[in-house]
């Protein structure tokens, strides 16, 4: 038999697993890559600080910089993010337009402006037909909102999307923006 299908032998069985020199060379290549990153960790981290804490750098060190390039933007990325800011955008605009058109309701504006034009249009008769709210009530006002805050939602998905796709091309071209990132100074 070979020693690969031969039963193992009571030497064997009585082995532990860290007296084959295999397994042991394996766990202190691990216990050695692991201290190894522990200690960088700490150099990075610096250790005497606290944790949550920042860093302070001695005086003479100056910020560490990466000068990097962007090349490319992810046009589907970009697309669901337009597309979730306009929605965003659409439902703030609705309900903003709601709220300011119910306190000028409250605040009897409509009143007001019925019974300005009432004097003016009418004289002292005082029976006029005229009604602010017939041009600019809260249902025509909200539907026009909601009507612009649905093509603002296509229009600026579209417009972002295209947009990403005409910097791919540019960067393509011209290599991308550059940009520089640098530590805090604090």
């Amino acid at each position: 038999m070979s020693d690969r299908t031969a039963p193992p032998s009571r030497e064997a069985a009585r082995r532990t697993p860290g007296d084959e020199p295999a397994r042991r060379s394996l766990t202190s290549r691990l216990q050695d890559t692991l201290s190894n990153a522990a200690e960088e960790h700490r150099a990075n981290a610096g250790s005497s600080a606290p944790r949550g804490s920042r860093v302070r750098r001695t005086p003479g060190r100056q910020p560490r910089r990466a000068r990097l390039r962007l090349t490319r933007i992810d046009p589907w990325s970009v697309m669901k993010t337009s597309f979730l800011l306009s929605v965003a955008f659409g439902v703030v605009t609705f309900v903003a337009i709601f709220m300011v058109w119910s306190v000028l309701g409250a605040a009897g504006v409509w009143d007001s402006i019925n019974s300005a034009v009432a004097s003016i249009v009418e004289g002292d008769s005082g029976n006029s037909t005229f009604d602010v709210t017939d041009y600019v009530g809260m249902s025509r006002v909200l539907g026009f909102t909601l009507l612009v805050s649905v093509l603002d939602v296509v229009l600026l998905t579209a417009i972002s999307t295209l947009t990403a796709f005409l910097y791919n091309l540019a960067a393509a071209l011209l290599g991308g923006i550059e940009v520089t990132l640098a530590e805090d100074e604090k």
